[in-house]
């Protein structure tokens, strides 16, 4: 019966009539509705060696011969650390609500704990007081991948349940210091990401694998430590949130969230495999974590498939786990085709990194999903976020949803002049389309959204691929001082906040 549920309910999303282009702007959102840009200190700021500021296991993997897909590093990045009075006074010009960003744990700890960094604490306190200022609500993510060296060196960080203790000394500093004016945080940002990049396959930092150990990675383990990380950094969560609830939040009033990486899955065909495929690998996906926030425990696919390499919840551990959220934060890109590939010894190759017996691909045999942006793993699928918010919704009793990343990527190429770059149609279009999908899930099928931030503000350091990729609303000159320039985009958000704009109720 159960499967029989899941198979109608793929059917039918599978059928759903996909939206196009529309005329909508602010107003046709309901009032309250935030939008934002969104960031993390590791892309943005730069300045890694000022302010006190320590090492991260980015600083030490951007370094690394080949792991960069240009040899860039972020060292500067776009210099916001000391260009965030511009950067908020853009946002304040485009009409935006708010701005997410996340601090840099090794600003207000160097090494990770003990010492208190002042000038770390300085620095986001003006940036939070730089965006009050203007009229623009501070998002803040604690933990946005760069992680401390000195906790990797100390002990391995993520792998070792001392990081609970030392993460949940950080998040109560930064609710001491900043709480009184930031009333919304976000604990982590795509801890699959990072599990999954960092730990089993070796692409981001701390790059640890055993998939082509000494050719990837030099130490690892694929098999375990994934999912060793991810269930230090739920219990991590937990712990914070319960700190914050017992101690904080009644004086402050703010709410705290986590933010999860979701590719919306379809089935390859409407085979009672695929479907059921299609049900586990979103279960690896967003099910490893959100199942233990809203139900204490890890989904049953997972610890079919995964037995005793997947860590237990003490009783204690799943009664903290929970509920210990006030909001689910969704950065949502792009759709797959998903198909069943549990008998094939193609599939744990292929799909390593998840072991679901499923192949999750942007093509069904050679046709592609959707227009390609320039990553390679981008395609535009805008009904996809329509499906995924009534997916959330039915799964999980339509809890309050923030979309805290959605955009697409141009090339960052030498043979694109700027006149050329700042024409980006192709992003308005990804936008309007990807919004206009939203709001017909909030609208005519009651889903339970709040805000939407765009990825990203400007042109950044993107991780592995460095700068090679630009996601910006601005075109950033990297090699003419950092200068921002406004894309046609830009102008397309200001004509969509300020028509028929309403007054936010706080």
């Amino acid at each position: 019966m159960v499967k029989a549920g899941i198979a109608l309910f793929f059917i039918l999303l599978a059928f759903e009539v996909r939206l196009g282009a529309s005329e909508i702007n602010r107003g046709s959102f309901p009032n309250g509705f935030v939008f934002g840009t969104a960031s993390s200190s590791y892309q943005y700021e730069g300045a890694v060696k000022e302010g006190g500021r320590g090492m991260t296991i980015w600083d030490t993997f951007a370094h690394k011969f080949g792991k960069i897909s240009d040899f860039s590093n972020a060292d500067v990045a776009v210099d916001q650390y000391h260009r965030y009075p511009e950067d908020v006074q853009l946002m304040k010009d485009m009409g935006m609500d708010a701005y997410r960003f996340s601090i840099a744990w090794s600003r207000i700890f160097p090494n990770g704990t003990g010492q208190l960094n002042q000038a770390g604490v300085d620095h986001y306190n003006n940036l939070i007081n730089a965006l009050l200022a203007k009229g623009i609500e501070p998002y803040v993510t604690l933990y946005h991948w760069d992680l401390p060296q000195a906790l990797h060196d100390r002990y391995l960080g993520w792998l070792d349940r001392q990081i609970i203790n030392d993460y949940t000394i950080y998040a109560e500093t930064c609710f001491q210091k900043f709480g009184d004016r930031v009333k919304h945080w976000i604990t982590f940002n795509e801890p699959h990401t990072f599990a999954i990049q960092g730990y089993a396959v070796g692409f981001q930092a701390p790059g640890r694998c055993s998939i082509l150990s000494h050719i990837l990675c030099r130490e690892g383990n694929s098999s375990s430590e994934p999912y060793i990380v991810g269930h230090n950094v739920l219990l991590s969560h937990a712990a914070a949130v319960d700190i914050y609830r017992k101690k904080y939040k009644a004086k402050q009033g703010g709410s705290v969230g986590i933010s999860f990486d979701v590719i919306w899955f379809e089935p390859a065909t409407n085979s009672t495999k695929d479907i059921e495929a299609t049900q586990r690998a979103q279960d690896f996906q967003l099910g490893w974590f959100l199942d233990p926030l809203m139900f204490g425990e890890y989904p049953n696919s997972m610890r079919d498939k995964l037995g005793t390499r997947l860590p237990t919840f003490s009783s204690a551990e799943a009664s903290l786990l929970k509920g210990s959220l006030d909001f689910v934060g969704i950065n949502h890109y792009t759709t797959f085709y998903a198909r069943d590939n549990s008998t094939s010894v193609i599939g744990p190759i292929v799909n390593a990194f998840t072991e679901s017996g499923t192949v999750t691909l942007p093509f069904k045999g050679t046709k592609a999903i959707g227009d390609r942006a320039n990553s390679i793993w981008l395609y535009i699928v805008p009904g996809g976020l329509r499906s995924l918010m009534n997916y959330i919704k039915q799964k999980y009793g339509n809890p309050t949803v923030i979309i805290t990343e959605n955009g697409m990527d141009d090339p960052n190429s030498i043979f694109i002049s700027l006149k050329d770059a700042l024409k980006d149609a192709k992003r308005i279009k990804y936008h309007n389309d990807y919004l206009t999908s939203l709001l017909a899930a909030i609208k005519e099928d009651g889903c339970n959204v709040k805000g939407y931030f765009a990825w990203s503000l400007l042109d950044n350091w993107e991780w592995s691929v460095g700068f090679s990729s630009r996601f910006g609303l601005y075109f950033v000159d990297y090699k003419n001082n950092q200068t921002r320039h406004a894309k046609d985009s830009v102008q397309w958000f200001k004509n969509f906040l300020t028509s028929t704009r309403k007054k936010l109720q706080t």
